[in-house]
């Protein structure tokens, strides 16, 4: 649910929090915040690492991307549910004991100050519920078996497509055209880009 290990603790990651100096969880809440509005940025694991070596606070990529991963689900969660800064802090007391009360105030405060934004984004992002195209593979090959063509041996056209979805769950989706087919597919491709390059 989390996206955590399964091997690792929630109570685990609020006590990795708790090491953390307030001005820099509170820096990477931001990293957070900012990503959940803009779903083409992600969190830099590597920079958020270096950030944290360079004022004494050794921890590994794992410990990191935990924090990481804890935070942005209870960010969407509140987003998605539309929930006040209070509520967010009752759900991060319910889900461990281990927050601190000099912790809990600057996600409070975060979320006062963006909770409109993200609920706003997340509204868009759940009328859309777009996935982006990460990539397209396809290839040319020869009809075996059919029920579109009328003679073995035609030529197809195979086309796998990566598609990110708006959590960034990537999937695949896969068809396959004759030769026809796909020059209707082209044909209607040439058209939006001539629109495009008007806009």
């Amino acid at each position: 649910m989390l996206g955590l290990d399964p091997s690792t603790s929630v109570d685990g990651v609020v006590e990795t929090i708790e090491k953390l100096p307030i001005d820099l969880f509170a820096e990477t809440l931001q990293s957070i915040l900012v990503h959940l509005q803009d779903q083409n940025r992600a969190v830099d694991l590597i920079e958020t690492c270096d950030k944290f070596q360079r004022v004494g606070i050794n921890l590994d990529q794992k410990a990191v991307q935990d924090i990481i991963k804890l935070m942005t689900y209870y960010f969407r969660l509140a987003a998605k549910s539309n929930l006040s800064s209070d509520v967010l802090v009752s759900k991060l007391t319910e889900c461990s004991s281990k927050w601190s009360k000099s912790t809990l105030p600057v996600v409070h405060q975060l979320w006062t100050e963006h909770s409109a934004l993200l609920h706003a984004h997340q509204e868009v992002l759940t009328m859309a519920s777009i996935g982006k195209l990460v990539d397209i593979q396809w290839k040319l090959g020869m009809a075996v078996s059919s029920d579109t063509c009328r003679s073995l041996n035609s030529p197809f056209i195979s086309v796998l497509m990566k598609i990110a979805d708006t959590s960034g769950e990537m999937s695949y989706k896969s068809f396959e055209m004759t030769v026809q087919q796909f020059q209707n597919f082209y044909r209607q491709f040439k058209e939006m880009a001539s629109v495009l390059e008007t806009v």
